[in-house]
C-alpha cells in the first residue's frame, strides 16, 4: 500500500513540475496579476473538487474501512482569517504554498528546504496550541 502511495506522490510531483505548478515565477505572476496560468489551475482545481465532493455525497461512497463519509461544514471564524492570512502571506513570501515545497526540494532547489521545515515546524507549533486557541 505505501509503495503505492509512494508512486502516486511521484507522479503527482512529475505533473507539478511539468504544468510549472511548483514554479516560483508562475505564483509570483499570479500574485502580480500577470498571468492567468495559476488561476486556471486553482480554478479547474475547485471545478474539479466541488464535481467529486457532489459525486461523493451523492453515491453516499464508502471509507477504504467502510465508514461512511460525512463532510462537515466548517464555519468561518477569526481564527479561520488570522490562520489564511498567515497562510497567503507565507505563500507571497517564499513564492510556494506548502504542497509544492516538496516537489521544489526535489527538483534540486535546497533553498526551498528551509521553507519546507518552517512550514512543518509551524504545523507541529499549531498541533501542540491548537486547544489553547480560542474557538
Amino acid at each position: 500500500m505505501y509503495l503505492i502511495v509512494l508512486l502516486l506522490g511521484i507522479f503527482f510531483g512529475m505533473i507539478l513540475t511539468n504544468g510549472e505548478i511548483i514554479s516560483w515565477f508562475r505564483i509570483q505572476e499570479m500574485f502580480r496579476f500577470d498571468s492567468f496560468h495559476m488561476y486556471g489551475v486553482i480554478g479547474s482545481a475547485i471545478v474539479v473538487g466541488a464535481v467529486a465532493m457532489m459525486m461523493l455525497k451523492k453515491l453516499n461512497t464508502k471509507s477504504i474501512r467502510g465508514d461512511a463519509i460525512a463532510i462537515e461544514r466548517k464555519n468561518l471564524n477569526k481564527g479561520t482569517i488570522i490562520g489564511g492570512t498567515i497562510f497567503g502571506i507565507g505563500w507571497a513570501m517564499t513564492g510556494a504554498c506548502p504542497g509544492p515545497l516538496y516537489g521544489l526540494v526535489g527538483n534540486g532547489y535546497g533553498v526551498f528546504a528551509v521553507a519546507l521545515l518552517s512550514a512543518i515546524g509551524g504545523a507541529l507549533a499549531y498541533g501542540l496550541i491548537r486547544n489553547k486557541l480560542p474557538h
